[in-house]
């Protein structure tokens, strides 16, 4: 295998990364599944996949929809979403893919995929399952309510706004310590925003026993609304009270809605790219997870499209954006706490979104693989119902359809400073208490650093999430 690496001096680009694999013939009708290939060591078949996968990227995003279905038909060979890391992402890329495809033919696709109303249950147990496999919830909610602590001492009426208010397990933990301030319990008004209005019955039911056993004065105020419908005179905040916004993976949902905008002003990045992207991938047998092959061989694939530059123009061609940010520092909150996902998924250039998802989704598949058994019902649940529809999402959707445009730290800094943000470095109190809950719990490969006063959650050295606590500047 080693031997295919190309030379060190050899060109960086070539025309198809499986020159890597001359044995596999790309030719129209080679259907016949060859049983060697699944008896392809892991490490191999984990390259082999990654390079077919990134040359039908190409070709869809080409527009050769030919080569693209010879690409997909060889990946169905070894993908599968119930075998290791990379047959389960491969399987789960490779269904984005073709669903791209499909949109090129709008009946065939609207037959092959008829609406279906969304089961509450169904929602609710994937957000469940993400909250209980991982810590990255559970991170997020100890850094923000540490937050929230140190931003209210000796307040006495507190309101917090959860733009996505789901788990009671984040406002538990803040009553309970609210509970033992040497100073006494604030009275704690929680405003929680979710669209589905029997998730706020539960939340409200939960919080407001607690909050009776604790003896602490509490009122829960649910909003039914999506985030981009929210009418913020619903939020009924009070003069007197110190308030905190607390959002957790739901800001860059608003970015699809200026997508229209990008459209009109930029309507040269929605063109696909050429076909002749690929650069050199050097193959090293050692690594054996697929983080590690994603980090060191894809990473510098692709150039960056125009789109991902951190220009203040680029920003302020947001319009539903920097309104939503106005009007939230509008309501001068003392403190703003936001956790996004640490990845730059809102590309115009499906290439880039390609490449920076596959590096993501590898961290995340491979979370999942040192924990979880293959054979798990749970995983394979949050991988098919979660990061596969997340997957989807990222590669074949475009316009507001695109929900998920998860944007990196350094450019969500910009964007919330533009706003009239100013940063709060996150304490070394709020980074030891992290610590020792991965320590308590035994969440062995992940790992806290610090960037720019901000926390940033990793697998390995991969930074997956970011938290960052924010407070509206006064102007002079």
């Amino acid at each position: 295998m080693a031997g295919m690496a190309q030379e060190e001096g050899s060109s960086s680009v070539t025309s198809s990364p499986l020159q890597f694999f001359p044995w596999m013939p790309l030719s129209p009708g080679t259907g016949s599944p060859y049983p060697w290939l699944r008896e392809l060591k892991s490490e191999d078949r984990g390259l082999c996949l990654i390079h077919l996968l990134l040359a039908c990227a190409n070709h869809v995003a080409a527009g050769s929809i030919e080569n693209a279905n010879i690409g997909l038909e060889q990946i169905s060979h070894l993908a599968s979403p119930d075998g290791d890391t990379m047959q389960r992402i491969a399987a789960y890329f490779t269904a984005g893919l073709a669903d791209r495809i499909l949109k090129g033919w709008p009946g065939l696709h609207k037959a092959l995929n008829p609406k279906q109303a969304s089961l509450i249950s169904e929602e609710i147990l994937v957000q469940r399952l993400f909250f209980e496999l991982f810590p990255f919830l559970k991170l997020s909610y100890v850094i923000t309510n540490q937050a929230i602590i140190e931003a209210m001492e000796g307040e006495k009426m507190v309101h917090i706004i959860d733009l996505n208010s789901f788990e009671p397990a984040q406002w538990i933990n803040l009553l309970q310590t609210l509970s033992a301030r040497p100073e006494g319990p604030p009275h704690l008004r929680i405003t929680g925003i979710h669209e589905q209005k029997e998730v706020l019955e539960q939340m409200a039911l939960r919080l407001t026993e607690e909050a009776e056993k604790l003896d602490i004065p509490f009122q829960f105020n649910p909003i039914v609304s999506k985030l981009e419908n929210l009418d913020l005179e619903n939020l009924r905040v009070k003069t007197g009270e110190a308030l905190a916004v607390s959002s957790v993976l739901q800001l860059h949902t608003l970015l699809a809605m200026d997508d229209e905008m990008h459209r009109r002003n930029s309507p040269s990045g929605y063109k696909n790219p050429n076909s002749n992207h690929f650069q050199r991938v050097q193959i090293n047998q050692n690594r054996r997870t697929l983080g590690d092959w994603l980090e060191r061989d894809v990473v510098n694939a692709y150039s960056s499209s125009p789109d991902s530059a951190l220009s203040p123009l680029s920003l302020a061609a947001s319009p539903k954006m920097g309104s939503f940010l106005n009007a939230l520092r509008s309501l001068s909150p003392k403190l703003m706490v936001i956790t996004e996902q640490e990845s730059n998924h809102n590309g115009f250039n499906l290439m880039e979104r390609v490449t920076e998802a596959l590096n993501f989704y590898a961290a995340l598949f491979d979370c999942l693989e040192s924990t979880v058994s293959r054979v798990s019902l749970e995983r394979h649940k949050i991988e098919k119902m979660l990061f596969g529809e997340e997957i989807k999402n990222i590669i074949a959707c475009e316009g507001t359809d695109r929900k998920e445009r998860h944007e990196k730290l350094e450019k969500w800094i910009l964007r919330l400073e533009l706003a009239g943000f100013g940063i709060i470095p996150l304490s070394y109190h709020g980074r030891l208490q992290a610590n020792r809950f991965l320590q308590s719990y035994g969440y062995d490969g992940y790992k806290i650093k610090e960037e720019n006063g901000c926390l940033v959650i990793c697998w390995q050295d991969r930074p997956l999430f970011s938290v960052s606590a924010w407070r509206f500047r006064r102007y002079d």
